[in-house]
């Protein structure tokens, strides 16, 4: 589809290129949430377990730095957690007055049993590129990010 308004054909390209980008990104989205939404967690509440399965216990702070979000919900989300019983407050060995979060057993055996599920979803998404094609999208990706 041609856009009347713009003149230059780089820009059109560009457009083009953005909006595709665009659809791909919520497709691969939303591929990617179906097997969370299918546990009943949000992305955030899979992300915080998912750090702290691999990472074991973090301060709040740590955790939305591993997970690149912001602060303002992840209280909430934490809390939700806890009253699932999937994390629960400790004190830190170091520092009593810091509170880490830690994984329960109960959140422990839900990932144990998601994270399987969660990767082969992932390569399902991935399935139709080859490793080359996988590497150069990923180098694109990083080149445009770095440009930003």
């Amino acid at each position: 589809m041609e856009n009347k308004t713009i003149s230059n054909p780089q820009t059109e390209v560009n457009i083009q290129t953005l909006r595709t980008l665009n659809r791909c990104s919520q497709c691969v989205h939303k591929k990617e949430l179906s097997v969370i939404k299918d546990s009943s967690l949000t992305a955030s509440q899979f992300e915080v377990l998912e750090v702290l399965y691999d990472l074991g216990d973090l301060r709040i702070c740590d955790i939305i730095e591993k997970i690149l979000a912001t602060g303002g919900n992840m209280t909430v989300v934490i809390e939700n957690l806890a009253k699932d019983g999937l994390v629960r407050q400790c004190a830190d060995p170091q520092d009593k007055r810091v509170k880490l979060i830690r994984i329960t057993d109960k959140g422990k055996t839900l990932m144990d049993t998601l994270i399987p599920r969660y990767l082969d979803n992932i390569d399902s998404i991935f399935k139709e590129l080859t490793e080359s094609e996988k590497r150069l999208l990923r180098e694109l990706l990083i080149k445009l990010t770095g440009n930003l």
